[in-house]
């Protein structure tokens, strides 16, 4: 499924639907093709939104967490979002739990999966090595359990962003800052309902992280999925939206007297 793309200002972004607002922050590989099982799902009762990271377009100084996550600050109030259910993928993830440290007002509930902020194996270890088709094959297909989810069309993607030097550059820089901000004394202060869902083969934010999440907010749920590596929402779509479904019912639900 293919969706406009909106530009306004430095903001590019989907919004599709209408109704409480969706967001989701991507990782660093993979946008929108990360999510668009969970898109077409939940489109028809969220406004589902997917603002673009400027992964490569924040300068240098600027880009690590901390300046993906003013960027995200600076979306939502240019669109005046506000109840937001906020979700993030690996890097997004880590993004999200810095938005909704700073802004606790504008979150309605929170969605983990893969997220880093507390462990990152890996992204300090897999530094992309330029022009090595098969190691990117390899490290790509690392990332899920099933191998052939890294389709060459995801491949030729990741291969195309480590043949640019400064996308290099960016991508160690992020890695780097995620690794420095670690959010494991700061995480019991978020008090919205929080849902976790992890693969139980991530080997890049492994299931400890997932239960070392759901120790440190203190109003949190862990949903493991058997078979499913570092991306639920594109590996197992359908587990991984009715988990993500009975989550959000409960959080519009009127509450009971």
């Amino acid at each position: 499924m293919e969706y406009q793309i909106i530009k306004e200002g430095k903001f590019e972004y989907v919004e599709v639907g209408e109704g409480e607002t969706l967001m989701l922050c991507h990782g660093l590989f993979g946008a929108l093709s990360n999510f668009s099982d969970l898109i077409e799902k939940f489109k028809h009762n969220y406004k589902v939104v997917v603002p673009i990271l400027p992964l490569f377009d924040l300068d240098i100084l600027h880009t690590s967490v901390s300046g993906l996550q003013k960027h995200i600050a600076a979306f939502i109030e240019h669109k005046n979002y506000t109840n937001i259910h906020l979700l993030g993928n690996s890097l997004g993830g880590h993004v999200a739990l810095v938005y909704i440290l700073k802004h606790p007002e504008k979150i309605k509930s929170l969605i983990l999966t893969g997220s880093s902020g507390l462990f990152e194996n890996a992204m300090g270890d897999s530094y992309p090595k330029r022009g090595d088709y098969e190691y990117i094959k390899n490290k790509t297909a690392q990332t899920f359990y099933d191998p052939a989810i890294a389709t060459p069309a995801l491949v030729d993607e990741v291969f195309e962003i480590t043949r640019n030097r400064l996308k290099v550059i960016k991508i160690i820089a992020l890695a780097k800052s995620a690794i420095r901000n670690n959010l494991g004394e700061e995480l019991n202060q978020i008090k919205q309902p929080t849902c976790l869902i992890w693969g139980k083969n991530d080997t890049i934010t492994p299931p400890f992280v997932g239960e070392e999440f759901n120790k440190l907010i203190f109003n949190s749920e862990l949903h493991f999925i058997d078979k499913c590596g570092h991306a639920p929402m594109m590996e197992v779509p359908g587990e991984f939206n009715k988990l993500l479904e009975s989550f959000l019912v409960k959080q519009t639900a009127p509450a009971t007297t």
